[in-house]
């Protein structure tokens, strides 16, 4: 069975910093866009970042840019979201999903339509 786990995710100050990961068991995600997405309360889901299936193309949501940093290690089937200088407008349960339609592709999708697996989520919480 197909699985992404996100976990790192907790309880921080504003200015604080946390690194999300997410693992995927069952089968190799390395040949796919992978990306983080986030829902806070009340609100719909929405993108943050996507890295490209060779690492060398990612794309972020304009106000997570210079603060967030997405990558990704092929040889342990992960995708990590370095979090830096939080704030109270980052809180949000954040989901880890994968693009499996399209192998081999740089491009990195911003909508939710075209990731097809998702992980559970782990909560973020910046206290002010």
């Amino acid at each position: 069975q197909v699985q992404l786990i996100e976990s790192g995710g907790g309880l921080v100050q504003a200015g604080g910093s946390l690194r999300l990961s997410c693992a995927a068991s069952g089968r190799s995600f390395d040949k796919y866009v992978m990306g983080w997405f986030r829902q806070a309360p009340g609100k719909e889901r929405e993108f943050v970042a996507g890295i490209g299936w060779t690492g060398g193309s990612t794309y972020y949501e304009d106000s997570v840019k210079g603060r967030f940093t997405i990558s990704r290690d092929t040889a342990k089937n992960t995708v990590s979201l370095q979090m830096n200088s939080l704030s109270p407008e980052d809180t949000a349960v954040y989901f880890c999903a994968v693009d499996s339609q399209r192998p081999y592709s740089d491009y990195v999708s911003t909508r939710l339509q075209w990731y097809d697996v998702w992980g559970q989520g782990t909560q973020v919480s910046v206290s002010s």
